[in-house]
């Protein structure tokens, strides 16, 4: 029996993939919606620049689902102010994605790249909960 190593590769990204998702906390979620959403952003750039018209829409339209992903796990009573700003964005990224889509506008592509960037790199920089908790615990257990 043989097997093409792409798919193996595919297999295992799959499975890394979904045991990531399994074990993750919900600040973890975001952190890893927000690498697949930039990933995705990167293939439709290079799909663009070699011409694969339709592996592009799909990896834009996936990028979109993602960041509708992000829209809708926001919890407006929290800060509405700062969540409403948020949505803003979210909803010009996919216009801008469909523009992209529609006109194969790699500088459209690269504008919400930066702007994902920007958003992951502040939500980085926040301390996970679940991280924080369990690193606690542990160290009330070597005191």
């Amino acid at each position: 029996m043989s097997y093409s190593a792409g798919r193996v590769s595919q297999a295992y990204a799959s499975v890394g993939t979904h045991s990531q998702v399994e074990a993750a906390s919900p600040h973890r979620l975001i952190q890893l919606l927000m690498d697949g959403a930039l990933d995705r952003l990167a293939l439709a750039r290079g799909q663009i620049q070699r011409g694969e018209i339709s592996l592009k829409a799909n990896s834009i339209s996936r990028t979109m689902s993602i960041i509708d992903g992000l829209r809708l796990s926001l919890d407006h009573s929290v800060d509405s102010s700062l969540s409403e700003n948020l949505e803003g964005l979210y909803d010009y990224m996919n216009r801008r994605l469909l523009l992209a889509n529609v006109k194969n506008d790699t500088e459209a592509l690269d504008e919400v790249s930066g702007l994902l960037r920007e958003l992951k790199e502040a939500w980085d920089a926040i301390p996970d909960p679940s991280r924080e908790s369990t690193a606690y615990s542990a160290g009330e257990a070597v005191v």
